[in-house]
């Protein structure tokens, strides 16, 4: 048995080289005779290659036909005319049947040398046809006549009796992958003929979407043969001529035969949908599909007999009379230029697979960042260096007439400490490249890998266009469907989240919005009414907008309607503003109709739309102006995989709160805290905010916060304010929104996780579920009040100011004094040593002598100089250990000199307690 490897290896390379023939037959309809050679040359060397790859793995039925593509195509380069249709449908034959040995199981493709893998008789059919092809091309067989470019029968054909005599695949043969492939290539083309008919009714003659059309019926005819749909084959292969008599000039498809092929394109994708069931839907819908290809073959026929009579009147032509207004047109879009635009390839890949590769991005893209701190290190690493080299010049000249071996020894030192620091230096700047180079590959892997959850709007808009068609035809209403902004990006989730909002929007436009043409004209304005849909990135948003230019919605009927539901009182209602009445149409249960239809009326439609859109963290906004239209505007975030969070500290843990579910953050002075019946609020643009303390919220141990104004969060939740105190704000981050384990079940307050760009982990706040917890809590009497001011304590903690260019120096003293109950704040330098004493109280400070910006010495004088500051006691520590290096400490002011050669914990701690006692 070949190895499972190999075997999956060989179905890639199958599939990437029938993608390689198939896009040679689209290119040869295209290119034309000047590239026709080399179209063929790539075919013929794909085919060679599937030859080669399934050799290795011994699958004979494929070694068998690409060897005779690649024949035929070989004898088709030493010619100059091209195949003709029925050829083309023999090799379709032949690429189905290699896409179906691909999709076969291990199990098939490893029996018998692989011949499992397509039905007995079947390889033998399809090369002996194939070779036939061949031989003509070369002029060695006999010359068939050129079959016509149309079929001249159109009845479907019989059933085989088996697979075998049929020579295509029988479902009870398809494996569930070869189903599966089925159905997403038929979702796929018919998704593709119902956009196209839409194209095609509003310009009946153009040749760009019948050229998609036959390919796409061509595709599906193809496929169905694979599985031995039959009854799909017939139904493809009739819409196929069809669209091909369209594409030769001997019908023109009007309104009335779209709806019937449109009707045929139902029933593909009702195939598509059941092909798991094939046998039970096909013996309920066996006589609806054969009068559906009679139909299609009646457009044929019909549209034969139009022509020649037109022929025949032609001598006499007859100004054509205006549409009446029961048969209204419909345009579904407008349609980009594509000339020439380039086409990626797609290809299927698993969520999962996206979801790890965006992981992992992240997790590269925090590893890059990580290298700034190291860089940071060793410019300080640099500049001790430098510091060491100076000392050396001072030492050197400070000891005046030596010995020659000493100032050998200084000389040698001196040279080692520069050596040392060019090292570091070259080793600094090599690394600082690095990091920029590994930063900005991961940044652009990280954006990469985020955007492959993108899909194009049109993905999700496919279907609208011909909604719109039929509604507009069954309301007696001409209506155009515009939409724009097919391209933008629209994270995969979202898409699928809007379709029913926008379903919802669409159809009570066209119901309620739009006006009757006799209203229209009545009314001065165009019969056929524009109904737009268009999505656009803005602000670091997506920004979806449904828009007509219909009659607008008059807010005094709301208002009353408002009134006859007892939703408010009269006086209530006139009191309203414009805004808070319309607001009143996303209520559960409401609507402006007096009578229920199929259409619209129950009250639920808005409402869905609402919900939906607040689901991924979105708004509605409704505008309408009577007489020109409305438009409601669906505000959402680009992507469900990365928020736009603020970040704040709780408890000594940061928590990120979602920006789009945050109504404001304010620096609330405790002084205008209130308490109304044991609740704390305060006021805020003349509205009460009930104001609880965070930590409570999340149960949480509380921390001290003396400080006269509290960081406050104001959530919402449309039925509930609420003001959530907080410790820090953090500062705005962009995260990769990473879900909790799914065993960890539904954690109160919080929605998913993430990681910070230092590698710090965070929590992501469920804003509706904290205001629900909030509500609860106040309705038990379980949230505590917070200080209105700054309460004196019992016992003063000792603050203890740390100030050394060197992160290592400054981390062993913050947590040898932080572990004796020492409150420990740091700072990097003088300079920031300095701004930090005259901002802050503290008990001690204890600085380094070497530092950039203000080094030790002149740090100490600047505090003993200040009247506010000369109190603080300064310590010095440094690794200068001369006795005059001690005495310009303590003569610029240092209450204390320690060495750092003398270094160690209780020395220290010691020298703490001597100046400033412990904590008590």
């Amino acid at each position: 048995m070949v190895d499972a490897m190999l075997l999956d290896l060989f179905r890639d390379e199958v599939a990437t080289h029938l993608t390689t023939i198939e896009a040679g037959f689209d290119a040869l309809d295209d290119e034309g005779d000047d590239h026709e050679h080399d179209i063929l040359d790539a075919i013929s060397r794909a085919a060679h290659s599937i030859k080669g790859a399934a050799r290795i793995v011994d699958v004979a039925p494929g070694v068998a036909i690409a060897n005779a593509i690649e024949s035929l195509f070989d004898a088709a380069k030493a010619h100059t005319a091209w195949l003709t249709r029925h050829d083309t449908d023999v090799i379709a034959r032949g690429v189905v049947a290699l896409r179906a040995i691909a999709a076969a199981s291990d199990e098939l493709l490893s029996a018998e040398s692989g011949a499992a893998a397509l039905p007995a008789g079947e390889v033998e059919k399809i090369t002996k046809a194939i070779n036939a092809l061949a031989k003509r091309r070369r002029g060695e067989g006999p010359k068939a006549a050129t079959p016509p470019p149309m079929m001249t029968s159109m009845t479907a054909p019989p059933r085989p009796s088996s697979p075998v005599d049929s020579g295509v695949f029988s479902l009870a043969r398809a494996d569930a992958a070869l189903l599966d492939l089925f159905r997403m290539e038929a979702e796929t083309h018919g998704a593709a003929l119902s956009n196209e008919l839409l194209v095609l009714e509003s310009d009946p003659t153009a040749a760009e979407p019948l050229q998609g059309l036959m390919r796409a019926a061509h595709s599906i005819k193809g496929a169905a043969r694979v599985v031995g749909l039959d009854i799909a084959v017939a139904l493809a292969h009739v819409m196929e001529d069809c669209f091909v008599a369209a594409q030769n000039g001997r019908i023109v498809l009007g309104a009335a035969d779209i709806d019937i092929l449109l009707r045929a394109t139902d029933i593909v994708l009702a195939i598509a949908a059941n092909v798991s069931a094939m046998e039970q839907w096909e013996a309920q819908n066996t006589d609806r599909v054969a009068a559906l290809v009679r139909d299609v073959e009646g457009i044929i026929h019909a549209g034969m007999r139009r022509k020649t009579d037109a022929a025949a009147e032609a001598a006499e032509p007859v100004p054509k009379k205006p549409l009446p207004l029961s048969e209204p047109i419909v345009v579904a879009h407008e349609r980009p230029e594509r000339a020439n635009a380039p086409v990626d390839r797609v290809v299927r890949v698993a969520v999962s697979t996206i979801d790890t590769m965006m992981n992992l991005a992240g997790e590269s893209l925090v590893e890059a960042r990580r290298f700034e701190p190291v860089i940071k290190a060793m410019h300080k690493l640099a500049q001790r260096q430098s510091h060491v080299t100076d000392l050396l010049v001072d030492v050197r000249f400070g000891l005046g007439d030596v010995d020659p071996r000493i100032e050998n020894m200084l000389d040698t030192a001196r040279s080692y400490a520069a050596a040392a620091r060019r090292a570091t230096v070259e080793l600094m700047n090599e690394l600082d490249s690095y990091h920029r180079r590994a930063e900005d590959l991961t940044g652009r892997a990280y954006r990469t890998a985020i955007s492959s959850r993108m899909r194009p709007f049109s993905d999700g808009v496919h279907a609208f266009p011909r909604l719109v068609r039929d509604l507009g035809r069954k309301l007696d209403k001409q209506v155009q469907l515009v939409i724009s902004g097919d391209t933008v990006g629209v994270d995969r989730d979202i898409l699928e989240k809007l379709e029913a909002p926008l379903n919802h929007l669409l159809r009570n436009a066209i119901d309620h919005g739009i006006e009757s043409p006799r209203d229209r004209r009545a009314a001065g304005k165009p019969e056929r009414a524009t109904l737009r849909l268009e999505a656009r990135h803005w602000a670091g948003m997506l920004t979806v907008t449904v828009a007509d230019d219909g009659k607008g919605i008059d807010p005094e009927v709301v208002r009353r309607r408002i009134v006859e539901k007892k939703l408010v009182s009269t006086p209530v209602a006139e009191g309203l503003t414009d805004t808070e009445v319309l607001d009143y149409l996303f209520a559960p249960g409401f609507s402006t109709s007096d009578k229920v239809t199929e259409i619209s009326g129950r009250g639920v439609g808005l409402d869905i739309v609402r919900s939906v859109v607040e689901e991924v963290g979105g708004s509605v906004r409704l505008q309408s102006e009577i007489g020109k239209g409305t438009s409601f505007n669906l505000q959402l975030p680009i992507t469900l995989s990365v928020i736009r969070a603020v970040v704040v500290e709780i408890a000594g843990e940061p928590y990120a709160f979602p920006m789009m579910r945050i109504e404001k953050l304010i620096q609330l002075s405790r002084t205008a805290i209130q308490t109304l019946e044991g609740q704390q609020y305060f006021v805020l643009e003349g509205k009460n905010i009930g104001l609880v303390p965070g930590h409570q919220v999340l149960d949480l141990a509380s921390t001290p916060n003396d400080a006269s104004k509290l960081p406050v969060i104001i959530l919402s939740d449309r039925a509930h304010v609420c003001g959530v105190a907080v410790d820090k704000f953090l500062g705005e981050h962009d995260l990769v929104i990473r879900p909790l384990d799914p065993r960890l079940g539904k954690i109160a307050d919080i929605s998913a996780a993430a990681v910070l760009t230092d590698g710090t982990p965070i929590l992501i706040v469920d804003v509706e579920d904290m205001v629900r917890s909030i509500v609860r809590m106040l309705q038990r009497g379980q949230l505590g009040g917070i200080a209105r001011a700054s309460a004196p304590t019992q016992s003063k903690r000792l603050r203890v100011l740390v100030v050394d260019d060197s992160i290592t120096v400054r981390e062993v003293q913050r947590q040898l004094l932080g572990n004796r109950g020492y409150e420990v704040t740091v700072a990097v330098d003088g300079m920031d040593g300095w701004h930090a004493v005259r901002d802050g109280d503290f008990d001690l400070v204890i600085t380094d002598v070497d530092m950039p910006r203000m080094n030790g010495i002149d740090f100490v004088k600047s505090v003993k100089r200040d009247p506010r500051t000369r109190d603080v006691p300064m310590m010095i520590v440094s690794y200068r250990d001369r006795e005059e290096d001690k005495q310009r400490g303590l003569e610029a002011g240092a209450d204390y000199y320690f060495t750092k050669s003398d270094f160690h914990d209780d020395a220290l701690l010691h020298a703490v307690a001597e100046l400033i006692g412990t904590p008590g």
